[in-house]
């Protein structure tokens, strides 16, 4: 049964992008990160511009994407978000692939993402603490980057946390 469903949901990844070279599969760590990402500004149920625009940035400048490729990311990332049943899909293909610097890296990027609005939701802050969690990141090493990337939102050299 489980099967199944797992060749089910790999035909529907593989859907999109039949012609091209840039089909994402689950496995991919850029539409594991690009899901979270989604995920995150989609946390306090509004989408903002300024949260999709600093999600085009992140994507485009980690991955070196052209337009179309970060469109077909951002799209399949939605299609994936919107079909997960939890976070540990995405963060374990990022477990597998990043380092744990890396990971931590990536949890400044969620901030980034979550203060692109100009403000830290409590569900933006629970979800990105849920993830920091299941990437291994120390506790103590999130809370100093969400004040790092606050502060910086917030306004240069302002050392405000």
């Amino acid at each position: 049964m489980f099967e199944k469903i797992a060749t089910f949901l790999k035909t529907l990844n593989l859907q999109p992008d039949d012609e091209g070279g840039d089909a994402f599969s689950q496995d991919d760590p850029r539409l594991a990160a690009a899901a979270l990402m989604y995920h995150v500004i989609g946390a306090d149920g509004v989408y903002t511009e300024a949260e999709m625009d600093r999600l085009g940035e992140v994507l485009s400048e980690t991955y070196s994407l052209d337009e179309e490729t970060l469109s077909k990311l951002v799209a399949a990332a939605r299609a994936a978000d919107s079909e997960a049943v939890d976070l540990y899909q995405f963060t374990s293909v990022l477990m597998r692939s990043l380092s744990a610097e890396e990971r931590v890296g990536f949890i400044e990027l969620l901030w980034e993402i979550v203060y692109s609005d100009g403000e830290n939701h409590e569900l933006e802050d629970n979800l990105v603490w849920r993830v920091s969690e299941l990437l291994g990141v120390d506790g103590r090493d999130r809370v100093l980057l969400r004040q790092a990337v606050q502060a910086r939102a917030t306004g240069e050299g302002d050392a405000q946390a």
